[in-house]
């Protein structure tokens, strides 16, 4: 199978996992996005991978630096309830180490529907595209210290992307206030949607204070 193989001479386990994830993610993946979130093979221990805050996964504290193997990797990924991630394949599944979320956005559109509607169409770093929506929510969260904003969008499963600084600017270059609860709220509309930011009233300090 392609997804097991056999270590050769002086190949380490950890490298044979490393060989094994990345035969099977390239095999599966001929078909689509792998259905990793049906596979529940044994855990086989963690990986020395690594996806740093800025989005660049590192393996053996070097970073990855083809894309195509990052793409691959990224396709077998997972997020478990238990807040672990993991590289999963059908006959075993590996830890790996997120310092934050695994994906970046980098590129937001905004297009209108065929019902006339608005629609925020975000694409990650690894070429996920994914429309603002009921499936994919924009979150926001407030950091206790400096009161900076930074928003957060599910791409698929538990995974998560990133929005820097510059896409946060765009956001609310898009923004509109709605009432909730009696409350004014700055937020962004997406598929008939209101997610909203933050009050209006905090929202100035927030947009200053947000990390890049």
């Amino acid at each position: 199978m392609a997804e097991t193989g056999n270590m050769g001479p002086g190949k380490t386990e950890r490298q044979a996992r490393y060989d094994n994830i990345l035969r099977a993610a390239n095999h599966h993946g001929k078909r689509g996005m792998p259905p990793v979130d049906s596979w529940n093979p044994p855990f086989c221990g963690d990986l020395d991978m690594r996806i740093a805050r800025d989005g660049i996964w590192f393996y053996m504290g070097t970073p990855i630096g083809r894309m195509p193997l990052v793409k691959l990797f990224s396709s077998v990924l997972r997020h478990d309830d238990d807040g672990r991630y993991l590289l999963v394949t059908p006959v075993e599944k590996v830890g790996l180490q997120v310092e934050d979320v695994p994906f970046i956005g980098v590129e937001l559109d905004r297009i209108c529907q065929e019902d006339g509607s608005d629609a925020l169409v975000l694409r990650t770093n690894v070429d996920d595209v994914v429309v603002i929506s009921q499936d994919h929510p924009l979150r926001f969260q407030i950091d206790a210290e400096t009161g900076g904003l930074t928003p957060y969008c599910l791409i698929r499963g538990r995974l998560e992307a990133r929005l820097g600084r510059p896409l946060l600017y765009q956001l609310a270059d898009l923004g509109e206030e709605a009432e909730i609860d009696g409350e004014n709220w700055f937020g962004v509309r997406s598929c008939g949607r209101f997610f909203a930011m933050m009050l209006m009233a905090d929202l100035t300090r927030a947009m200053e204070n947000s990390p890049s």
